[in-house]
């Protein structure tokens, strides 16, 4: 999408969660190569600054999930995408590339391109699973998609989208064999006793929602084996000061847990089990074959409406 004479193109780009985050940072690194000169701004997270992004909103800000649970972050939404698009409109980018949060990108990238601003897609938004019709949207508002997962480059073509499978940075960074004794004695755990990995989120509104329930869980568990230990990493030091708030609140400090910080793939290496947050990942731990229970919490109408209209079986 970018010519070879742009040797220093301005691109504009917006992740909306530490995913989100760990692609644009892969896309940066990849782009580096080709256009060394390249300013990349926006939005983004710690992996996409250390790359050399240049981020105009916290991305927390974005970090909401949930149907009901949106509603009353819309107004601040509504705000700062429109404040989003006149700084890109002003920096006149050669490329914008939203990654993932198909809810706010969307209409950013039709925005854009109504500006004559080339607009491309990172992960495609579930129209396999629920609200197909997106496809027409994504039509007006992507000049081109690029999927993650090898079957959605066809549900692209056949709707006139032009698309690129591009596959998932993770299985790059994960290893084929998996030695879990090797990283459990990394951890300094012992592997005479079950190793339990819970995983609530990477969104400070996650770990409000999932942490109650999953050291409930682990208090269960504890009772019925009594020598397994609980990793629990976490991407931002918001969201382990919020976990540790409930295992205060919940009488829970007893409980053998290790907090870690980042680590999530050295934790499910070692571990038995994992309890994990819907989200990606659940796709991290099925790389480093670590057996899970994929759990989710939502407001109850949330719930009721989205039971209407998803069309698979399982929520991971």
């Amino acid at each position: 999408m970018l010519k070879n004479d742009d040797t220093s193109p301005r691109i504009a780009m917006v992740a909306g969660e530490p995913s989100g985050d760990l692609l644009g940072s892969r896309l940066i690194e990849g782009l580096r190569k080709r256009y060394p000169q390249a300013r990349f701004f926006g939005i983004g997270g710690p992996k996409m600054q250390a790359a050399g992004f240049q981020s105009w909103f916290d991305q927390e800000r974005l970090a909401v999930r949930g149907l009901v649970e949106v509603v009353k972050h819309l107004p601040e939404l509504f705000s700062m995408r429109s404040n989003l698009i006149r700084q890109i409109v002003a920096e006149k980018p050669h490329l914008y590339i939203g990654v993932d949060a198909p809810d706010f990108n969307l209409g950013i990238e039709k925005r854009l391109r109504g500006h004559g601003i080339k607009t491309a897609h990172v992960v495609s938004p579930t129209v396999w699973a629920w609200r197909r019709g997106r496809i027409k949207t994504i039509r007006a508002a992507v000049s081109h998609m690029l999927v993650l997962l090898p079957f959605e480059e066809a549900i692209y073509r056949e709707a006139g989208v032009p698309v690129t499978f591009i596959g998932h940075p993770l299985a790059d960074e994960i290893p084929e064999t998996i030695d879990r004794v090797a990283m459990a004695d990394y951890l300094r755990l012992k592997t005479d006793a079950p190793i339990i990995t819970l995983l609530p989120g990477s969104r400070q509104s996650e770990v409000e929602q999932m942490a109650e329930p999953l050291i409930e869980t682990a208090k269960l568990i504890h009772r019925k084996l009594p020598k397994a230990v609980f990793l629990a990493p976490f991407v931002t030091r918001q969201t382990r000061d919020r976990f540790e708030e409930k295992l205060y609140r919940l009488g829970a400090n007893d409980l053998p847990f290790k907090l870690l910080f980042g680590h999530a793939h050295d934790a499910l290496s070692a571990s038995d089990i994992a309890i994990a947050t819907s989200g990606t990942v659940t796709l991290e731990a099925a790389l480093l074959r670590c057996p899970m229970i994929v759990a989710y919490r939502v407001a109850p109408l949330s719930y009721a409406i989205a039971k209407r209209v998803i069309r698979v079986k399982y929520i991971g």
